[in-house]
């Protein structure tokens, strides 16, 4: 980690980092001192995102699940330039996360930006997004919940488009593949893709 991120980490950690815990449903109202809907994002790599959509609504919670600690470093230091007191950090596996810390027909939204694609034909078994997790998503959701994804990968965005379509808990918004919504900026690692002539491909999907 740079020094800015480790110096994060240790003075911001203790207030915005939930430690993980088996069987131990997350009461949103106790952890954010308010009620409010709550979204989940799954694998927020260095929070630059994550960042900009918690402060353009701030009346909606935010939880980031990421493993990678310089990521967790960089959002801690943005939650504290920006001043943010509508995110929290869980450093954990999403699925034990999602298993065992958020309660069934709870979340407001989900989100997962930018995946790891996982190009080659014999890798693509390592995929996050895929029909398991996508039941256990759906699982997570409350009425009228949704699940934002997004891709800068076609293959994947075909791939991610078959899966939520076979799900029968899930409604598509969309015809296909849906318009950016206003509250998905572009990212550093996006724009160096769309820089480069990548095309991106946004799903948006609601509880059926």
């Amino acid at each position: 980690m740079s020094p800015a991120q480790t110096r994060a980490y240790e003075s911001l950690g203790p207030r915005f980092i939930v430690p993980f815990a088996v069987d131990s449903p997350l009461d949103y109202g106790r952890l954010f001192g308010r009620v409010a809907p709550t979204i989940v994002e799954i694998g927020f790599g260095m929070g630059e995102s994550t960042a900009a959509i918690a402060a353009m609504l701030p009346d909606k919670n935010f939880i980031g699940i990421e493993v990678h600690t310089p990521g967790v470093g960089a959002l801690l230091k943005l939650i504290g330039q920006q001043e943010l007191t509508n995110l929290q950090i869980i450093q954990h596996d999403a699925v034990e996360v999602l298993t065992q810390m958020i309660p069934d027909r709870s979340l407001a939204g989900l989100h997962i930006f930018f995946p790891d694609p996982w190009p080659k034909k014999r890798h693509h078994k390592r995929r996050l997004i895929q029909p398991e997790l996508v039941k256990l998503l759906v699982q997570k959701l409350a009425a009228d919940g949704y699940i934002h994804l997004a891709t800068d990968w076609e293959d994947y965005a075909h791939h991610m488009l078959a899966v939520l379509q076979s799900e029968p808990g899930l409604t598509n918004t969309a015809k296909d593949f849906a318009a950016r919504p206003a509250y998905r900026g572009t990212s550093g690692f996006e724009r160096k893709g769309l820089a480069k002539g990548h095309g991106v491909w946004d799903l948006l999907f609601r509880r059926a």
